[in-house]
């Protein structure tokens, strides 16, 4: 692993704060993807702008996934790793 990288990712296991606030984020947003997919398919009736609609929906859902998957990574993943490792990159 290279060296700007481990740096990078023993920043992010360090701060917890900013990676509590990423996941929460993430999940605010996934949720927003739900209901945007939601009422395109419950409320629209069948047509081009509730599919459009729903593809929106899905690209927020993922992008909250995501957001929510790197928190939550964050949060106890690397912690553990910068916890076990030796390297101090500061």
């Amino acid at each position: 692993m290279s060296h700007k990288l481990k740096r990078w990712l023993y920043r992010r296991a360090d701060n917890p704060k900013q990676n509590l606030i990423l996941l929460g984020s993430g999940f605010v947003i996934f949720f927003f993807g739900v209901l945007i997919l939601g009422t395109a398919e419950f409320v629209l009736k069948s047509s081009l702008s509730q599919e459009i609609l729903a593809i929106i929906g899905l690209i927020i859902l993922s992008a909250g996934i995501i957001l929510a998957a790197i928190g939550y990574l964050s949060l106890s993943v690397l912690r553990i790793i910068r916890f076990i490792s030796d390297d101090k990159y500061d």
